[in-house]
Order: C-alpha cells, then sequence, then structure tokens
C-alpha cells in the first residue's frame, strides 16, 4: 500500500531570504513546500501540484501578487486553493480591500510574527489533511463504485446468458428482475413482467400461484437463510407447459428484515419426459421378458405333449427356441422398432440348413412391428421344419416357392411346395399345425393349407400395422421378376474329437453342463466348466489344452486376462455370450462368438473349428461372428 502524499504550501516572493524564513517557520513532518520567486513560475507549480494554501508575496516585479491571485481565481483548477497575502503596508485599506477582492483570505504583516504564521498555516494544514482524507475516501468510493458496476453487468451478463431463468420477487411478491433467460424459458419480456405480482400475468396455474405464494411467503418469514427448493408447473407465453425446479434465497438488510427473494428457476422439462420414457421402456421391457418367458413356457410344454421320446423334445425344442432368439436378435438390432420380412425369412429358413437351389422367395420390402415379426418367425420355422421332415424337401425334387404381396393394410402369404409325391394330409393336428393356425389371430389374420398330389400349400393374411418408428414401405416387385435365392450353408461336417482337450469357463451351472454334455457326447476330453477368473488361469497354468469356450463374463468380471492367457499359450477359444460384441474385451473383436442360446451344431462347429486352428487346417467352414 502506497503512503498518502503530504499536504503541500506554495510561497511566492521574489526575495530568496524571505523563502528561506517562511520555510523554517512552516517546516513540519507530513508537508512539503514549494517555492516560486515570480508568478509565471507559481502557474506552472499550480498546474501540476494540489496546494493546500499558497503564500504570496504582494510587492513582486513584473506579476505582482494581487495580478496572481486573480489569473488563480479566474482558472477552474486554482479556484480553490486559499491565498495570504504577505505585505509591509498594513495601513492601506485600499490595497487590503483589493487584496480580498482577488480571493484572500487573509493578510500576514512583514515583519512576520511566527507564532501568527504557524498558528493561520496550522488551521489550512488541518484542512488540507482532511481534504486530503476526503480525496482518498472519494476515489475509493469511485474505485469500489467501478468495481460494483463490472461486477453488476458480469453478473447480468452471466445471468442473461444462463441456461437458468432469473427472477427476483419484493417482500410484496411483486417482480423486479426478469433476466433474459426468464424471456427465453417463458416467452414474457422483462417490460411485460416487471412491477407486476407473480400471481398476475399467467405463467402460473391458480392453485400453483398459492402453493407458490406459501412458500415464498414462509422463506421471507424465517429468521434464519435458507435455501427453498421446489416442483412447479408453469406456462409459456404460447401455452405449452414447462416443468421447472425453482431454488429460492432470500436476501435480509441488517436487521434481519427482507429485501427480496431471488428465485433460479431450471427447466427439467425434457428431464422429466426423459423420465418417464424410461418408466415406460422399463415396463414394456418387463412386459416383453414375460411375454417372451410365457412363449418359451409354452413352448416347452407343447412340445413335450406332441414327442414320443426324450431325444426327440430336445432336438424340436431347442430349434424353436433358435428361431425365437433370431427373431429377437434382429429386432434387438433394430432397437425393438421391428424388422424387415424379408429378413425375418432368410434368418429363419437358415435354420433348416436348406440347400440354396430349392428354394426362391419374391415380395416387396414390408415392415414388420415387433409382434408380428415374432409370431411370423415361430411359424416359418415350423413350415420349414416340416417341409424338411414330412413335405417337398424330403425328396431331391422338391421344391419351395414363398412369395407375399401387400394389399392396402394387409399382408398375403403364400407358402407352397411342390415336387413331393405322395404328400397327405395329416390325421392328427401337432403343436407346429397348431401354432401355425392360433399364431395370426392376434394379428386379425388368417391360415389355411390345402393339400395336392405333389405338395401342400399355405395361405396366410395378416392385418399389418406399421412399424414403430418407421412407416409401412411398399415397394410392389414385378410380376415377372425373377425369385430371389436363398443363401444357404452347406452342411456341416463334424469330425472325431476323441484324444481333444477342451477346457469349459463358464459360470452359469446348467450352461456350463450343456457344453459340457455336447462336447463329451462327441468323444472330447473336457475339464470344468470353471466358473471364476482365478480357476481359469488356474487351470490353463496345470495343464494344455486344445481348444477352449471363455463366457463373455464371469460374474460380473472381464475375462480379458483369460483371452489373454489364452492367445499366449496358442489355445484356440470362442466367445460364448449372450451379450453383443460391444459389452467383450475391445482387443479381442476378431474372436468369433457362439452366442446365447446355442444349438449342439453350433458348439459342434465352433469346437471344429477350434480344432482346425490348432492343427493348422483350413476350416471345412469359416464360424460367423
Amino acid at each position: 500500500m502506497s503512503l498518502p502524499e503530504p499536504v503541500k504550501f506554495l510561497i511566492v516572493d521574489d526575495l530568496p531570504e524571505n523563502i528561506r524564513a517562511l520555510e523554517a517557520l512552516l517546516k513540519r513532518d507530513d508537508l512539503e513546500v514549494h517555492a516560486a520567486r515570480s508568478g509565471r513560475e507559481a502557474l506552472e507549480l499550480l498546474l501540476c501540484n494540489d496546494y493546500a494554501l499558497a503564500l504570496l508575496d504582494v510587492q513582486m516585479p513584473e506579476m505582482d501578487g494581487f495580478e496572481l491571485a486573480e489569473l488563480m481565481r479566474g482558472t477552474e483548477r486554482t479556484r480553490q486553493v486559499p491565498i495570504i497575502f504577505i505585505t509591509a503596508s498594513a495601513s492601506d485599506e485600499g490595497r487590503r480591500f483589493r487584496g480580498y477582492e482577488a480571493g484572500a483570505v487573509d493578510f500576514i504583516f512583514k515583519p512576520v510574527d511566527p507564532i501568527v504564521m504557524r498558528s493561520k498555516a496550522q488551521v489550512f494544514f488541518d484542512i488540507g489533511r482532511q481534504q486530503r482524507e476526503l480525496n482518498r475516501q472519494r476515489n475509493e468510493l469511485q474505485q469500489t463504485s467501478r468495481e460494483l458496476g463490472d461486477a453488476l453487468r458480469r453478473l447480468h451478463a452471466h445471468s442473461d446468458n444462463s441456461p437458468l431463468a432469473i427472477v427476483e420477487f419484493d417482500p410484496d411478491l411483486r417482480i423486479v428482475s426478469w433476466s433474459k433467460g426468464a424471456e427465453r424459458l417463458f416467452g414474457w419480456t422483462a417490460r411485460d413482467m416487471v412491477g407486476r405480482r407473480f400471481d398476475e400475468p399467467g405463467w402460473l396455474a391458480a392453485d400453483v400461484a398459492v402453493a407458490i405464494s406459501g412458500t415464498l411467503t414462509d422463506m421471507m418469514a424465517v429468521g434464519e437463510q435458507r435455501r427453498a427448493v421446489d416442483c412447479v408447473r408453469a406456462t409459456h407465453a404460447d401455452g405449452a407447459g414447462i416443468d421447472c425446479e425453482w431454488y429460492g434465497s432470500v436476501l435480509r438488510n441488517t436487521s434481519g428484515r427482507p429485501i427480496s427473494i431471488n428465485v433460479q428457476i431450471l427447466d427439467v422439462t425434457e428431464r422429466r419426459r426423459a423420465e418417464e420414457t424410461q418408466r415406460l421402456l422399463i415396463g414394456e421391457l418387463n412386459h416383453r421378458v414375460k411375454n417372451t418367458l410365457a412363449s418359451v413356457q409354452a413352448i416347452a410344454a407343447q412340445t413335450l405333449r406332441h414327442t414320443g421320446s426324450p431325444e426327440s423334445f430336445s432336438e424340436t425344442f431347442s430349434s424353436r427356441i433358435q428361431a425365437l432368439a433370431r427373431a429377437h436378435n434382429i429386432l434387438s438390432d433394430a432397437t425393438w422398432h421391428g424388422a424387415r420380412l424379408e429378413q425375418l425369412i432368410i434368418d429363419q429358413l437358415r435354420l433348416g440348413t436348406v440347400d440354396e437351389s430349392r428354394i426362391s422367395i419374391s415380395g416387396p420390402d414390408v415392415a414388420l412391428a415387433a409382434g408380428p415379426a415374432v409370431r411370423l418367425a415361430l411359424i416359418f420355422h415350423e413350415l420349414c421344419t416340416n417341409a424338411n421332415k414330412y413335405g417337398a424337401l424330403r425328396s431331391p425334387e422338391g421344391r419351395i416357392t414363398l412369395t407375399w404381396a401387400l394389399d392396402s393394410e394387409r399382408l398375403a402369404i403364400r407358402w407352397q411346395e411342390t415336387g413331393s409325391a405322395g404328400i397327405l394330409a395329416p390325421t392328427r393336428k401337432g403343436f407346429g399345425t397348431t401354432l401355425i393356425q392360433q399364431s395370426l389371430r392376434a394379428d386379425n389374420g388368417s391360415a389355411a393349407a390345402s393339400y395336392a398330389d405333389d405338395g401342400v400349400t399355405w395361405e396366410f393374411s395378416l392385418e399389418l400395422a406399421p412399424a414403430e418408428g418407421t412407416q409401412l414401405e411398399r415397394r410392389i416387385a414385378s410380376a415377372s421378376a425373377a425369385p430371389a435365392p436363398l443363401p444357404a450353408s452347406p452342411p456341416l461336417r463334424i469330425a472325431p474329437f476323441a484324444g481333444r482337450r477342451v477346457l469349459i469357463i463358464e459360470d452359469e451351472p446348467l450352461i456350463g453342463l450343456e457344453l459340457v454334455t455336447m462336447l463329451e457326447d462327441a468323444g472330447a476330453d473336457v475339464v470344468g466348466p470353471v466358473i471364476s477368473v482365478e480357476d481359469a488361469l488356474e487351470a490353463l497354468r496345470a495343464a494344455r489344452f486344445d481348444a477352449a469356450f471363455l463366457d463373455g463374463n464371469l460374474r460380473g468380471h472381464t475375462v480379458e486376462q483369460i483371452a489373454s492367457r489364452l492367445t499366449k499359450a496358442a489355445i484356440p477359444f470362442v466367445f460364448v455370450s449372450g451379450y453383443g460384441r460391444d459389452s467383450l474385451p475391445p482387443s479381442f473383436a476378431h474372436v468369433p462368438i457362439v452366442a446365447k442360446p446355442f444349438s449342439p451344431e453350433q458348439v459342434l462347429s465352433a469346437a471344429q473349428q477350434l480344432f482346425a486352428r490348432k492343427a493348422g487346417i483350413r476350416p471345412v467352414r469359416t464360424l460367423q461372428a
């Protein structure tokens, strides 16, 4: 902190000895005396300094003291400087009158009395010191005012740019401040709102205004400072509803009386909508999970009722679950908005391991909602299974033609089998036929079969609602367009697994047991299932393996360490997972996945591929990730 400037006096006299004498008389701490030997020098000093007192000799050459005083009074900067004339003419009343007229406050006569000089100088020294203190306080107030002004401008700039609406009320609950954020949020300008009671403009419903009035009144009544938070339903100027959170605080004076209430308002409309959407999604998820479980339960019960042996039940039930799982995969990829009919058909027919040259499909691009997609997936699976077991595909000459057409809001599907003699209408209705005929009732649909000498024809019709989030697309294929061939997978050639050692790493006991059973039935020597990261690493240290099946997650822990150990040991492996690839270790994106639920064919095919890699033999068929 810098020291204050001293009080300054000015002595103007053409005689140096007079100046020295006055300087000696006036000398004291905190006083700085400046001297000038002419009026010209004095004016130069007056332009540069602020003086608490000017002592002017009356008799000076060129410019006497009276002339210098008149010039000082004529200039704004020096007009207020007190002037005392020093003169030897004590009896000249005319000269004294002229001095007072020129602005003098007093006269001191020569020879100068030291006591008189010091006493009069003391008065102006004290006045000068007080003036200096007042100037200091004035400067501090000006600086404080500038700082407060800057702070207020920054506050306004930040509040105007804030996503919050900032509103201030006086103790009578009239609006005294309405920020730019409030204008953006509610659509009313400050001109519309300032000066009105908070419940007048219409931005709050009557019952909401009553509740808010009670909250604000309670805040002002409380002696201690507290922060209030309220959830409020407000209205935009255009009538739209806005969900808000109000954060209020009271400003009080030194006696504790409220001066104003400041409320910062946060728009939570989108958050509330997101919470509501989340609640709906959770409910929908629960609904779909329960429906899926109920479907699985029904498939299991009906399959068991219509099969004669455990082996037949296992095969049939597993294939139906596979069909259901494939449909769910398609819907999951589209976030359950729907599925493309052609994609659904191809995906389901592939489960039957069908020769691509024996099936043709043709029809427009159609979007299905989730419910019909799942039902049609099961129907196509049953049709393909029946064609392989009892229909056209049991003979080399058999063919299938699958077409569909869209008429207004109804979808018509035709499944026609030809080229296989001796097909008769069934004497007993099995679960597959019942499932086909009953599934479409939920879509105001129907299914009918007709039997000819060389095959069966199924006609389906269902009401088609647009898939969620999409528009129903209708690009009708040309009647003369060639049917699209169905991609098919060649039959698996499973090599004997005798002497092959396999490690199963799976924390779900039933799934691990199923993997062990499938591979042991194929002749493999299986170790496991091991259910933790530590047990898996210990097993890898204790023995050598030809292949491994690795669960994508073990009791909530990542399996990246196990995958790294398997890679380092040159043990080929696949992930067995119900998650997508995004949930697996990213550094092992090249590793294939056997998706849950899986079929024996998928597991044995994966094992065959792993053994081939271990032996350095080119695989028979590439395992699809």
